[in-house]
């Protein structure tokens, strides 16, 4: 046993890296732990064949459903976390999020604080990760009380031609908030960022940006290869202890305070395993993953030349344009597939394959998976289980239809849709939701634990719903305003 640091952090994912970050100037002495390493710049980073065919980055682990039947989750295990191979999205949810919703589905529960409560947290957070982007396009873009830092990153001309297409066909295409510096991606490899990890600091990642501002800091530490295998609380329900596994042999701190930020499903295991933080039997619970599907606009009559293409979001349906006025969902252009990635993907013949992705704009739409505390994280022994009980599926195949309608009136007359299953981590979240009553809810509204004191969980686990869009921003908003409460309340004194 040793005398521990004022804060541990458990992973650093955006979540974990943000509050590094934010926490630093307070002169704690600050611990990150990290069960993965920093990844080397290799080849194999961009390498679409070694990432979509071998999958080279896909974690040695596998997870289990509630039929015993194995699976290798998208999960990956890195200085940065699952950040480091994101699509660089940072959007804000829209206002309306967090307030209670109808869907074809069911309704939302909403959210214990408002946009304008999170609101400075977002500015902060963009400017924190150099976001490009601009807030006057789109039309459900909430209030912001300041501007991007940098303008949109640019549409290449194959996407401009799409833009234009989509506003012929009387919808109104905006850019994408995106944390990348393009010009610093394109000189390491003409490729795309999206599913592609950066090992060069080009994208706007936890690693380059919240784990480096933090190691600015000579109080901030970053242990590698340490996975936290348990915590232990003491008299009063306060962590006394923190337990990790260092290449052969275990590691227990005694810190002050925890923040646990493993993701949404590896913080509900590790609170599970602990026996902790689930009075109210809600830890692992209202697991949600959202409704994604790959839509390809295929004109065989022109060629996209892009190289990376993700750069143009349609909320036209966000908040209507279902059944009755109900929301359908958000569409995103994705990084570009190349012929390659769509015969290691989708098993075609690389000939077919090829002249489909030399005639496709590439899209992916996205449909919000509503709480259900059916849907869980369990453990199997030492197996982690998940039970992922989609829901809202019906608002999906609303939205897809209804794009794959949009684009054949804009000029694509073939369009091909293929939804994500379970092996894809399309934003897992929920499983420690944030809520004002200790009996239906894991965390308060500053991502405390009701049972514990001194142990907040800050990542993706506390979202109460999970909305339409990707959640990176939010969480590291969050992250932001937790570790500023932490700060005013001087909880690790």
């Amino acid at each position: 046993m040793s005398d521990g640091p004022d804060i541990v952090i458990i992973g650093s994912g955006i979540g974990g890296s943000t509050a590094a970050a934010a926490l630093a100037p307070s002169g704690r002495r600050i611990l990150i732990l990290e069960r993965g390493e920093r990844l080397p710049d290799t080849a194999e980073a961009r390498d679409e064949a070694a990432i979509f065919g071998r999958g080279h980055f896909r974690p040695d682990e596998e997870w289990e459903t509630p039929g015993e039947e194995a699976f290798n989750p998208g999960n990956y295990y890195c200085v940065g976390g699952n950040s480091k191979l994101y699509g660089a999205v940072l959007i804000r949810y829209r206002a309306e999020d967090f307030r209670p919703i109808r869907h074809l589905g069911g309704t939302t529960p909403g959210w214990p604080i408002t946009y304008d409560d999170l609101e400075p947290w977002y500015q902060r957070a963009e400017e924190l990760f150099r976001v490009r982007g601009d807030a006057g396009e789109d039309p459900t873009e909430p209030a912001h009380s300041g501007a991007y830092p940098f303008p949109p990153v640019p549409d290449e001309p194959s996407i401009a031609d799409f833009r234009a297409r989509m506003k012929r066909a009387g919808l109104t295409p905006s850019s994408q908030p995106l944390g990348v510096d393009i010009d610093a991606w394109l000189k390491r490899a003409a490729t795309p960022w999206d599913a592609f990890p950066d090992t060069t600091g080009a994208k706007c990642d936890g690693e380059s940006v919240g784990i480096a501002e933090a190691l600015r800091h000579p109080n901030v530490t970053l242990e590698t290869g340490a996975r936290v295998t348990r915590l232990e609380a003491g008299a009063g329900g306060r962590i006394v202890a923190v337990e990790y596994r260092k290449g052969a042999g275990t590691v227990r701190l005694v810190p002050r305070l925890v923040i646990l930020s493993a993701g949404a499903v590896n913080s509900a295991v590790l609170l599970l395993r602990s026996g902790l933080a689930n009075r109210s039997d809600q830890v692992g619970r209202n697991f949600m993953n959202h409704n994604c599907s790959a839509v390809l606009a295929v004109s065989p009559f022109r060629r996209n030349t892009s190289v990376y293409q993700k750069t143009v979001l349609l909320n036209d349906f966000y908040l209507t344009g279902g059944k009755d006025g109900t929301p359908l969902g958000n569409v995103q252009t994705l990084g570009k597939i190349s012929g390659g990635i769509l015969a290691a993907a989708g098993g075609l013949p690389r000939v077919a394959a090829g002249w489909l992705a030399a005639h496709s704009v590439d899209l992916y739409a996205m449909s919000e998976d509503l709480p259900n505390p059916e849907s869980r994280v369990t453990l199997r022994g030492e197996r982690i289980v998940l039970d992922w009980r989609r829901s809202n599926w019906e608002t999906h195949e609303a939205l897809v239809a209804k794009l794959k309608s949009v684009l054949k009136r804009a000029g694509y007359p073939i369009v091909l849709s293929r939804p994500f299953d379970r092996r894809t981590p399309s934003h897992q979240c929920g499983t420690a939701r944030m809520g004002t009553d200790p009996a239906t809810s894991v965390v308060d509204v500053f991502c405390r634990t009701h049972d514990h004191g001194n142990l907040f969980v800050v990542d993706a686990s506390f979202l109460p719903t999970s909305a339409a869009v990707n959640p990176a921003l939010t969480i590291a908003a969050q992250a932001l305003r937790t570790a500023d409460h932490i700060t005013r309340r001087d909880f690790a004194a």
